[in-house]
């Protein structure tokens, strides 16, 4: 298995370091939108739209993103874009969290296969828009998530006792989340004062962008941020539990699916875009 881990990890990562790091932002969009499709394949999948269905689900999710792409290029989309995708996982996930995987297979399938395809073209427009603002500006907001994650994981390893969601994810502690809330302040704090002011980087990280327009103060957001990259993952973790699936797919050997791997990311980005836009 970890032979496995391995290898997949290492594909991953010649595939989308390459494009990630070019300066144009092109050939990331083209990779994302794969990307994109196979999680609108697994979403449609976890919600009960099964064989040809759900590809044509995924299909349909990863040809919108094209016609934006087609349409709209690379241009800046509106800043209410953001603001709906952020009121959908605040509002949206705080209900989903509340009514447990009992409560969401009540949901008409319509109406779940519809807001999954609205919140995963609306991560995927945020994190090409990411892309678009710099490499620093979208690393920023990765490590983000994955210093949330890294922190929580060690910090409900050592602290561990108060159970966060039981019915959804009994692995995760209040103590857990309190540790990656702390680990996403000093991680701002050092990427301003370290990587934005001492490395020549190609842009403004989140963190900066975030000062220069609301104060220090506004590093607290990142807490909110964090906070809802815990939504993210505990969200796609209800929805497989109501399923009954361990992985949203095994589109990637030793890792699960795609969705496994981007859950925290997808309210994120739509969040600190909306956050740096206003």
């Amino acid at each position: 298995m970890l032979k496995t881990r391995v290898i997949t990890a290492v594909v991953l990562l010649a595939i989308l370091l390459p494009v990630l790091f070019q300066a144009s932002p092109w050939p990331f969009a083209w990779v994302s939108v794969v990307m994109m499709g196979a999680a609108g394949w697994e979403w449609a999948r976890l919600n009960g739209l099964p064989g040809s269905g759900a590809v044509a689900a995924g299909m349909a999710l990863a040809m919108a993103c094209v016609w934006t792409l087609l349409v709209g290029g690379l241009d800046t989309p509106p800043v209410w874009v953001w603001s709906l995708a952020s009121l959908l996982w605040v509002l949206g996930g705080a209900y989903a969290l509340r009514a447990g995987p009992a409560g969401w297979p009540r949901i008409a399938r319509g109406v779940r296969l519809a807001l999954g395809a609205v919140l995963l073209w609306g991560a995927w427009l945020a994190i090409v828009q990411a892309k678009v603002l710099g490499i620093n500006f979208i690393l920023s907001v990765f490590c983000l998530v994955w210093m949330a994650d890294i922190a929580a994981y060690f910090g409900g390893r050592t602290f561990g006792k108060r159970k966060l969601a039981p019915a959804i994810s009994p692995g995760k502690s209040w103590e857990g989340v309190w540790s990656g809330m702390a680990g996403v302040i000093l991680l701002g704090f050092l990427w301003v004062h370290v990587i934005d002011v001492r490395m020549a980087v190609d842009s403004s990280s989140l963190y900066t962008l975030l000062v220069q327009r609301h104060g220090w103060v506004s590093l607290l957001a990142l807490v909110f941020l964090g906070a809802m990259s815990v939504v993210g993952d505990l969200f796609e973790s209800l929805v497989k539990r109501a399923s009954g699936a361990k992985d949203s797919s095994n589109l990637l050997p030793g890792h699960g699916g795609v969705l496994d791997r981007i859950d925290a990311l997808l309210p994120v980005f739509p969040l600190a875009l909306a956050l740096i836009s206003h």
